[in-house]
């Protein structure tokens, strides 16, 4: 009883965020170029982009027609790889002139003392950095020999900055499904607070390569995982947005389960289409900033996020976990569209 009325709460309060629809993380796909050419890329990124970097003053003409910006609007440089800019401190001034706060992803291979200063007092708040395992498996995954040690070297700069909102995220597959506990204690060596642990989705390189999807014995396993290094409590661990996991909720991360893609979370893409996450298929863009606003298409566009009956098709027809889940993460919805990609819950059960 105490859990359906959970349940029930929740979903109440998710219809109240989805219906306010704040807009606090709004993602800038400034490049599609990389340094890296990742097993797992969903993007396809190349050091030799077939799109051009944005132009700043394009980005900030879109983010100028928001008129009444969230405080806790978060503007996120994503890419490819941000740091291949060579403006990228100038953006990160202009965002915060604006009175907004950024943060940027990055693989961390070009992120060093130098950089770490100049972005700082260029504002930066916020950073995620990758390790998708120790030495031999990150270097396989990011395909470059030396990816491990920059990345190393940029997480020990950014976790020992006091004033940056700094985590970790670690792309969870087969090869280092056992290095989990080794890179924990790696991390908390380097003073990493925040740790997110991802699954592949089967998207763009990715998809054609089996070594990188967990089986749903390994899938248990890391939910297992996550659940026991919570109650250690030594670092700050959760599951990722990706996906509901049924009844490890809650037990894996902090709040259930919420895909908040197109109700919290908006992006601008390398082509200036307005979409949510970056990852989600192309096909659901809402506009684009060079002949829409941006604050326009945010607040009279993305039913499809706003209203997810349309995902109750295939598996998720039937489903009585269907009002907690919601047709699982938007970015599982790819292609045709028929039937989600991955359901988190049902590799539990079957596992």
């Amino acid at each position: 009883m105490k859990r359906r009325i959970e349940q029930f709460l929740f979903r109440q309060f998710r219809a109240i965020e989805t219906q306010r629809h704040e807009l606090n993380y709004l993602f800038w796909e400034c490049t599609t170029r990389c340094n890296l050419n990742c097993l797992h890329c969903g993007s396809d990124c190349a050091k030799d982009s077939a799109h051009q970097d944005m132009p700043l003053d394009d980005f900030l003409r879109a983010l100028d027609t928001i008129k009444h910006p969230s405080p806790n609007l978060m503007v996120v440089l994503t890419g490819g790889e941000p740091l291949l800019r060579k403006d990228i401190e100038q953006c990160g001034r202009e965002i915060k002139k604006r009175g907004m706060r950024w943060g940027m992803v990055s693989n961390g291979y070009l992120y060093d003392e130098q950089k770490h200063a100049a972005l700082l007092n260029a504002g930066l708040g916020a950073l995620t950095i990758s390790l998708d395992g120790l030495e031999a498996s990150h270097n396989w995954l990011r395909r470059n020999p030396k990816s491990f040690e920059r990345a190393d070297v940029a997480i020990g700069l950014a976790a020992n900055a006091p004033r940056l909102n700094f985590d970790v995220v670690t792309c969870v597959n087969s090869r280092n499904i056992d290095e989990l506990t080794a890179i924990k204690n790696h991390l908390i060596a380097k003073h990493v607070k925040a740790w997110r642990l991802f699954t592949i989705i089967p998207i763009g390189r990715a998809k054609d390569n089996p070594e990188l999807f967990l089986t749903d014995s390994q899938f248990q396993q890391l939910m297992d995982f996550i659940v026991e290094i919570r109650r250690q409590g030594d670092i700050d661990v959760k599951f990722s947005c990706e996906g509901y996991v049924g009844d490890y909720e809650k037990r894996v991360r902090d709040t259930p389960f919420f895909c908040r893609a197109g109700i919290n979370i908006g992006s601008v893409l390398i082509d200036g289409s307005i979409s949510a996450c970056p990852n989600i298929d192309r096909s659901f863009a809402q506009g684009n900033i060079y002949h829409d606003s941006l604050d326009t298409v945010w607040h009279t566009q993305f039913q499809p996020f706003r209203d997810r009956r349309w995902t109750k098709r295939g598996k998720c027809a039937n489903c009585k976990e269907y009002k907690q889940c919601q047709g699982n993460g938007f970015h599982y919805w790819h292609g045709d569209k028929n039937e989600v990609l991955v359901c988190h819950n049902e590799r539990l059960k079957i596992s």
